[in-house]
């Protein structure tokens, strides 16, 4: 974990570097303040000499804004430090899920993701900020502060190694019993972004069935979940404060009480033991030794809270894609014929069975092709091999001649157009929509794709036309507008193969035999798949093909298929039966 976000530091470097540097010198700056203080004592103030008193006072002032400066610096160096390198970790995370899988999509959930680029990056940020400071700066200030308290007494200086032992036993406890429960905290923000999303997603069915008492208690219930989770670790943290202020009163009562007989034996000699002034340096050390040990304290539970969210960035950074470019690297599609050879495909290593399974097919260039079946038959499984969303587990599949595993993916995916079943649009203007096809269409061009997607009808009468702003997943548009936004989108790519996957489910039938012919007269040479529940939106197909349960049940022209009297038979005569009766 630790090796995988240390390579997001980068130009945090520097400052990273810098921070240490500054803490030890204001540190040892601290450290020493408390022997002039025991020098202006003993020298000045106990014998009434005011000389001494200014000068050790002006030495103490120079000292004083030397230890303000340094922090300060060292504050701006650490905060630089940890933004870079909390803008560097959503950077690398980000770009990372830009080139996840269909399968590492799966893995990771939007809540999670949405969790793991927020709350955990910022929680990592803390703990970087808190490593360059405080981590060198607790430490060097315990360390000074210990041989300058020996230097002053030996004997009330062993009073801190009694002090340690004891704390470093809590501190050990505190965490072993406290990192399980932050663990699980985190994991319970991500149901909580879950319930969240998904209820702010589907709010317009949420009112429809009236049911926002049930949306609200699934949110109090994560909430309250969250709430008892934290409170039980921020409990067992608790209980390091009043270790720390026990130990801390019981070293000022022991050096209290020993330093007095000290001083009161000496009669405030220091060749004979212990001087007033440096009674006070000691009880400074003191609570310089036991704020440090505080703040390494600190800084264990912090780690101990920012572990789990560092192991949850990590896995993101860590995540590779199983789909990369082929070793031969093909940049050329010959042509859009397709091959399914004995193709069997399972989303799991874990699943028992293929969600699709010994698939042969053969698909010439410039072929219609409809795909129906039942919802869970895998028509989408099928056509998600081709563009490789997904890698077969079994067989091959050729494009244009070529295993897809050989092509370069960029080329390949320039090639072949999906419209997939869930039609989402970005905000932004239609024709920033529609250049996602290709960003240097012209006007011209983005016009003519929208008209054989049978969009330009409704673009036009928009007030701003294709200056016309898009919300956020199209939300101030139909579904069919939607629909066929995304169609027109696909076609500008002029890829050699079309996929629409149920994407005319949600226009009209005219509209659907409209959009097909266009298909048929402007773009002949393009391979067209097309995945539909409504048996006239492939009837006119050069191939269909049925799906039931991973496999290819039936294939055919639909006068074929008819006549065989199977599946497709009874799909036709179900959807057709109401509109011949009308006749």
């Amino acid at each position: 974990m630790i090796k995988t976000l240390a390579r997001c530091i980068r130009d945090a470097a520097v400052p990273a570097i810098l921070t240490p540097i500054l803490v030890l010198i204001e540190a040892l700056i601290e450290v020493s303040i408390p022997t002039v203080m025991a020098n202006m004592i003993d020298e000045g103030i106990t014998p009434g000499n005011v000389d001494v008193v200014v000068k050790y006072g002006a030495i103490l002032l120079v000292l004083t804004l030397c230890a303000v400066f340094f922090g300060v610096m060292s504050g701006v160096t650490a905060s630089r430090a940890s933004s870079r390198f909390s803008r560097n970790l959503r950077q690398d995370m980000y770009y990372n899920i830009q080139h996840f899988t269909f399968t590492s999509i799966d893995k990771f959930s939007p809540a999670s993701l949405v969790t793991r680029l927020t709350t955990d990056v910022t929680r990592v940020q803390m703990a970087f900020q808190m490593i360059t400071r405080i981590t060198f700066r607790a430490p060097a200030m315990l360390i000074f502060a210990f041989v300058f308290s020996f230097n002053t007494n030996r004997q009330l200086a062993t009073v801190f190694l009694y002090a340690i032992p004891f704390l470093a036993i809590v501190l050990v406890v505190i965490i072993r019993l406290a990192f399980p429960v932050f663990t699980k905290t985190f994991t319970a923000y991500d149901e909580l972004n879950e319930v969240v999303e998904e209820n702010v997603r589907g709010i317009r069915v949420v009112k429809s069935f009236v049911q926002e008492e049930h949306e609200i208690s699934k949110f109090n219930k994560i909430s309250k979940k969250i709430y008892g989770l934290f409170t039980k670790a921020e409990k067992t943290v608790a209980f390091n404060a009043p270790a720390m202020q026990v130990t801390v009163y019981a070293c000022i009562i022991a050096i209290s009480w020993l330093g007095a007989h000290a001083v009161v034996a000496s009669g405030n000699n220091e060749a004979l033991g212990l001087t007033t002034g440096g009674l006070t340096s000691m009880f400074s050390y003191t609570m310089q030794i036991l704020i440090s040990l505080m703040m390494i304290s600190m800084i264990f539970v912090m780690m101990t809270m920012s572990k789990a969210s560092g192991d949850r960035v990590a896995e993101v950074l860590n995540e590779t894609s199983d789909i990369n470019d082929g070793e031969r690297n093909l940049t050329e599609l010959k042509d859009g014929s397709i091959e399914f050879r004995n193709v069997s495909f399972k989303y799991s290593d874990k699943a028992e069975s293929n969600a699709l399974d010994s698939i042969n097919l053969t698909i010439k260039s410039g072929e219609t092709v409809g795909i129906i079946g039942g919802t869970g038959s895998s028509k989408s499984t099928l056509v998600q091999m081709i563009p490789r969303l997904y890698d077969v587990t079994d067989g091959e599949v050729l494009v244009g001649g070529e295993n897809v595993r050989d092509y370069n993916l960029e080329s390949l995916r320039n090639n072949v157009a999906v419209v997939l079943q869930k039609n989402t649009l970005f905000s932004g203007t239609i024709y920033e929509n529609i250049r996602w096809g290709d960003e240097n269409a012209t006007d011209e061009q983005v016009h003519h794709a929208c008209k054989l997607a049978c969009a330009d009808e409704f673009v036009q009468k928009f007030p701003d036309k294709y200056d016309t702003y898009i919300e956020q997943g199209g939300s101030n548009v139909s579904g069919g507008q939607k629909q066929r936004l995304c169609i027109a989108r696909a076609l500008l790519k002029h890829p050699k193969i079309l996929i629409l996957d149920d994407s005319t489910s949600a226009v009209d039938t005219h509209t659907d035999a409209m959009i097909r012919k266009a298909f048929r007269e402007e773009i002949p040479n393009t391979t067209k798949i097309i995945i539909a529940q409504r048996v006239s939106s492939v009837c006119d197909a050069d191939k269909i093909i049925i799906m039931d349960d991973g496999k290819i049940a039936d294939m055919g022209t639909h006068d074929e298929l008819y006549a065989r009297g199977g599946i497709y038979t009874e799909i036709y005569d179900s959807q057709t039966k109401g509109a011949d009766n009308d006749e």
